[in-house]
């Protein structure tokens, strides 16, 4: 499903992408622009990138996904995970320093991400665990910075959520690990610090038990849409400790043992 100009697919793109270029919030998606399940809600959300990338340059990366702690579900009254791209426009390098300003609320999620070593082919049957386990080139530490665009971006519903590229605004990524393998990655604690200070603990089984089940739920996400994850793409799995809302002059720190550190300053 594409977006045809003039549709509510379109129109809902355009809204969203207004808002995000011109830094306001919107009360909803009007009736004629809002997607109706969630076909259309992806279908909106391509369209919402093509239209950033157009403005801001860059290109998609990966793919980021939310909903897999259950803390997360319960804010956003969701029943279970969906997706959105990742831009290269807004992925920085850690240790990174982001202007505040630039978000309404910046959610700060530390999260563990994989980048794919090599394609994983669409077919007749979804791929499994393993397959896609073995199609990974490394993990790595990061953070994402979700934002809104939605002035109750709890109460709007998945459909409007997945079409604004599932409330992402930024991500900072630390080094790869590619001796990763060896690593109990559901066990391994995460610290995310504020200003020197520990203030959360968590760890990979927060993610639907372990990162891999959620990087392997979205390689059947795009399966029934047809797409496959493809060599070189991130993906960033889900939220491993509680979220904590970031302030202006805040350094945030995220510890995953030997995945690595991430660090970001918003100035």
């Amino acid at each position: 499903m594409t977006a045809t100009p003039g549709t509510a697919i379109d129109s809902g793109a355009r809204l969203l992408a207004q808002a995000r270029i011109q830094h306001r919030r919107l009360s909803g998606l009007p009736s004629g622009a809002r997607p109706n399940n969630v076909a259309e809600a992806y279908a909106c959300q391509n369209a919402l990138v093509s239209l950033l990338i157009e403005h801001y340059g860059g290109e998609t990366i990966g793919y980021k996904i939310a909903c897999t702690n259950k803390l997360a579900q319960e804010l956003l009254h969701m029943a279970g995970p969906f997706h959105g791209k990742l831009l290269s426009s807004f992925c920085y390098d850690s240790p990174a320093e982001i202007e505040a300003a630039g978000f309404f609320m910046r959610v700060m999620e530390a999260e563990f991400a994989f980048r794919m070593g090599r394609d994983l082919a669409p077919g007749a049957r979804i791929p499994s665990r393993e397959e896609v386990t073995d199609a990974v080139e490394g993990v790595l530490p990061g953070i994402e910075i979700v934002d809104r665009r939605f002035e109750e971006w709890t109460a709007v519903g998945a459909e409007s959520l997945i079409a604004d590229n599932a409330c992402h605004a930024a991500w900072v990524k630390g080094s790869l690990v590619q001796s990763w393998r060896g690593l109990d990655l559901a066990a391994q604690e995460v610290r995310l610090s504020v200003n020197g200070a520990v203030i959360q603990k968590g760890n990979g089984a927060a993610v639907l038990g372990h990162p891999l089940n959620a990087l392997h739920w979205l390689a059947a996400s795009l399966h029934e849409r047809g797409l496959a994850l493809k060599a070189g793409q991130y993906v960033t799995t889900g939220v491993t400790t509680d979220i904590y809302f970031g302030k202006p002059g805040d350094h945030v720190s995220a510890d995953f043992g030997p995945v690595g550190v991430v660090d970001l300053k918003l100035i």
